[in-house]
């Protein structure tokens, strides 16, 4: 097997994702143009999407990573609207834009244009969580745009396995899909259950550092295939195991929480920069089987279909928010609301690789050995579809938010909030070390006592000398100072113990072990505090 398309795939993807990181234009939106753009140059192989390979293995760990960075307090907060969005709108999507696509096009089953449908309805976890980091959305839309992000798959699968049912001719009946759906929804979240816990257990019991991180990097995919084993959603079983698995991440050792982190920052940079890559590869496999279609009428369809697909979510979202606020008691536990958010969150639906791979998985024949009905132009809708989305309302929404002027955060009151939670506990941390110093069996010399006390007593201060002022000539708080500082000064002890090494005084081993030890001083003099 040529393994250099891959490696290519994998390093271009990765150097322009980074580079998209120093410039205006989102990284996800370079990544596709860039893929537009290498898809011709000669001697490019073509890379077909693979449904086999997109969604068991490159799905869970992006739908993994992005659940695991959610709330689930947050979540269940804004359950009414989440499952609205994941459901409701996937089936009123695929309903609607499946009969447009039947009138529009001459020529189309309705069977086929409802499969077109469930393919575009979902809007995309990744694209939804890349975008919603870069323009700093709200904490309520952001929570309510991942949620709908992480479900709406599961439905949109279900209802792409029905709708292709009937179009092959499987006699597929809309209580044998309602069936189906609650089969995979509530298979899919009882599977998620299931594993939550002893995976949990796992994590917290397992010793081996390694074990650990190759623990961490199974569980979605064994989440996924397991609940796929018994026909249940494997989406929503990997994302039930990973909210619990972020809820209770305080209950596992601390280096583990580090290595995972940073292992899975790697992991999603990878995979999401190869499935922004991907999309725009894509573009000469889709054309190739168009030929029967004149350029003018193929584009007037997918202008067409973009068109409906951007507007029908308009169309569910304003119900679908403002309908149950006639009850006085959602009026009163949400309070004021105005139309700013519902219009964010209907113009922030790109589509994305999820869609692509499900296209893709359409058969080329129906029962009897008949070309599956107009499956060319399918996969190209769903294409100019996606790049639609991801371009028209990618380039769009940082200007819009900018707009609309949505209230900015109020740092002042969240450092404070932190600075009261850290005094809490350093209170009780305090109140631990005295009763421990008590008791004769942890008897310390007075220096190292008091230096357990001088490092608490560093960490409570350092959130309250972010609220004091800053320096006039460097612009820093004593806090960034102190941290600047001791980074100058681990920078020296590195530099000498090197030094060491290079003249044979002290060897390697030996400098690794002082090396990884200011490593972890310098991790904990120099944290991240955003």
């Amino acid at each position: 097997m040529d393994v250099m398309p891959l490696l290519l795939l994998v390093a271009g993807s990765a150097a322009i994702a980074a580079a998209g990181r120093r410039v205006p234009v989102p990284a996800p939106l370079l990544l596709v143009a860039v893929g537009l753009a290498v898809s011709y140059v000669p001697g490019v192989p073509d890379y077909t999407l693979d449904p086999h390979i997109v969604l068991p293995l490159l799905l869970p760990p992006l739908l993994h990573t992005a659940a695991t960075d959610s709330s689930y307090l947050d979540l269940r907060a804004q359950l009414r609207p989440v499952a609205l969005l994941s459901v409701g709108y996937v089936l009123f999507a695929t309903f609607v834009v499946g009969c447009a696509a039947y009138l529009i096009v001459p020529g189309l089953p309705l069977t086929a244009a409802l499969v077109l449908g469930a393919v575009v309805a979902p809007p995309d976890a990744v694209a939804a969580t890349a975008v919603a980091r870069r323009v700093g959305l709200p904490s309520r839309i952001t929570t309510i745009l991942q949620g709908e992000s992480l479900v709406n798959d599961a439905t949109a699968i279900t209802a792409f396995r029905v709708a292709l049912a009937a179009a092959v001719g499987e006699g597929a009946t809309w209580v044998g899909g309602i069936t189906e759906f609650l089969i995979a929804a509530i298979g899919g979240v009882g599977v998620g259950l299931v594993l939550m816990v002893p995976l949990h257990w796992l994590r917290t019991h397992v010793k081996e550092a390694l074990l650990k991180n190759t623990l961490s990097l199974l569980i979605p995919f064994v989440a996924y295939a397991v609940a796929e084993q018994v026909h249940a959603s494997g989406v929503l079983a990997v994302v039930v195991v990973a909210l619990y698995l972020g809820h209770r991440a305080w209950e596992v050792d601390f280096a583990t929480r580090l290595q995972e982190e940073a292992v899975w920052k790697m992991v999603a940079f990878v995979l999401e920069s190869v499935v922004f890559a991907l999309i725009g590869l894509q573009l000469p496999v889709v054309l190739k089987g168009l030929g029967e279609y004149e350029g003018a009428d193929a584009a007037w369809y997918a202008v067409a279909v973009f068109l409906v697909v951007a507007v029908a979510r308009f169309v569910w979202v304003y119900p679908a928010t403002f309908l149950p606020r006639l009850s006085a008691r959602v009026r009163a536990r949400e309070g004021d609301l105005s139309w700013k958010g519902p219009f964010v969150i209907g113009w922030a639906g790109m589509r994305g690789v999820v869609s692509l791979a499900i296209a893709f998985s359409i058969p080329l024949t129906v029962h009897g050995g008949e070309p599956f009905p107009e499956r060319n132009l399918i996969l190209f809708l769903t294409f100019t579809t996606v790049i639609g989305t991801l371009v028209v309302q990618g380039v769009t929404l940082p200007p819009l938010i900018r707009l609309l002027k949505f209230p900015a955060r109020d740092v002042q009151a969240e450092t404070l909030a932190e600075a009261n939670a850290q005094a809490q506990a350093s209170r009780a941390a305090e109140q631990r070390l005295d009763d421990l110093l008590a008791d004769e069996r942890n008897a310390l010399p007075a220096p190292l006592a008091d230096r357990l006390r001088t490092v608490l007593e560093r960490r409570r201060n350092a959130v309250w000398e972010r609220l004091g002022q800053v320096n006039p000539v460097t612009g820093e708080t004593v806090d960034d100072t102190y941290r600047r500082l001791s980074r100058e000064m681990i920078g020296a002890e590195r530099e000498v113990f090197v030094r060491l090494r290079d003249g044979r005084y002290i060897d390697d081993e030996m400098l690794r072990t002082l090396l990884r030890r200011l490593d972890l001083e310098e991790a904990a003099a120099y944290r991240e505090t955003a």
